[in-house]
């Protein structure tokens, strides 16, 4: 089963990184990004230049492999050696599974370092996807540079909404088009760790982007789990982000310590929006309390 699992990774891998043939790399070399790809039905493939959590989602695309978790199921092993040397074709995009990484750890992982390097440059943007609570799901950049892709005579357009959605499509109380999405934020999370598990404390990228600052992908994680926390916690003027302009939840004494999990987030101060009991991915936020605690 593992390795068919390793197999269809490989595959996947290939066709979300590959040029040529019947399809398109959904990744923009010129960007340092990934964009979705229309496949119009008269066979027209057109990349949609939106900047958005799809472009982050090949990091969480990422293991790592223990060397004396190899030495155990030596099969698996030969059988994914044999991909790597018979089927180039599919892991010529990715990671170099042969490299070794810090303690002989293997990688796998969509991204190679290069491209991890780039994308990690515009999610640590603060004028892109960083804000002070969090990754927004879609860059500020569309706030000034709206994106908009004509099909059939007919104008569809993507801006950045930091808050709730301007359609009401889904209700009206559903956006993926800027707020802060706390389980996607956790996924960063993990992956980053991931990451720093194979490449170590010598792998350092600026965070936030442009301002000097080096840190480790652990420090990163541990910079975004802070951000995510301070959504709950009390700021210089004694509100919590999370209550925005309510008065009674920031001041009341019967109302402002009784913790509301918001399904989501707005993009720029934090305000919770959506449904207010979404326990069962906001509460995420408990095990980075966790971690936290434990990294000090």
């Amino acid at each position: 089963m593992a390795k068919k699992f390793f197999e269809h990774f490989l595959r996947f891998a290939h066709a979300l990184t590959a040029e040529g043939g019947h399809g398109r790399s959904l990744w923009d070399d010129e960007d340092g990004f990934f964009y979705d790809a229309l496949h119009l039905p008269d066979g027209t493939l057109t990349s949609l230049k939106v900047r958005s959590m799809v472009g982050l989602l090949p990091l969480f695309a990422v293991d790592t492999l223990e060397p004396d978790l190899l030495e155990q199921v030596p099969d698996f092993n030969r059988r994914m050696e044999w991909f790597y040397n018979n089927r180039p074709r599919l892991s010529g995009n990715l990671a170099c599974i042969h490299t070794p990484g810090i303690g002989r750890r293997r990688l796998l992982s969509i991204l190679t370092r290069d491209r991890l390097v780039r994308v990690l440059e515009k999610m640590l943007d603060e004028e892109e996807f960083l804000s002070d609570y969090g990754i927004r799901s879609v860059s500020k950049y569309h706030k000034d540079h709206p994106y908009t892709f004509y099909v059939d005579g007919q104008a569809h357009t993507i801006n950045y909404q930091p808050a709730e959605s301007e359609s009401g499509l889904f209700g009206g109380n559903s956006n993926w088009r800027g707020p802060i999405w706390f389980p996607m934020n956790y996924l960063i999370i993990e992956s980053l760790q991931k990451f720093h598990h194979y490449y170590g404390d010598e792998f350092k990228i600026e965070c936030p982007t442009g301002s000097g600052r080096k840190m480790t992908l652990w420090q990163v994680a541990t910079e975004l789990s802070r951000r995510l926390m301070r959504l709950f916690l009390r700021n210089g003027d004694g509100e919590r982000p999370i209550y925005g302009g309510i008065e009674i939840l920031q001041k009341d004494p019967n109302w402002r310590d009784l913790i509301l999990f918001n399904e989501y987030f707005h993009g720029d101060n934090g305000a919770g929006l959506g449904a207010s009991h979404q326990t069962g991915w906001t509460g995420l936020v408990a095990k980075l309390i966790q971690q936290s605690g434990g990294q000090a």
